[in-house]
């Protein structure tokens, strides 16, 4: 029996470059991507979390009976709200 060394050597090297083309395709399967909408709404919960201490703010003011609102930009607030 004659036994062709080139023959296994090349056989080597296709099975590595089959390796290599897997490792390829599973690195590029493992990318993680935020898409703009998420980005959105991460904005929106450092928005949500600000405005939720405003208001704990103001709670403990009238608790404290220390809030004291601005009649005028109340007042101005509801008439640009009903005249839009």
């Amino acid at each position: 029996m004659k036994i062709n060394p080139m023959h296994s050597v090349q056989a080597y090297k296709s099975q590595q470059n089959v390796q290599r083309q897997q490792q390829e395709i599973v690195k590029k399967a493992d990318q993680l991507e935020i898409s703009a909408q998420a980005k959105e709404l991460a904005k929106a919960r450092e928005f949500t979390e600000a405005r939720e201490q405003k208001v704990q703010e103001l709670k403990a003011q009238v608790q404290n009976g220390t809030y004291k609102p601005d009649l005028n930009e109340t007042a101005r607030k509801m008439y640009d709200y009903w005249n839009k």
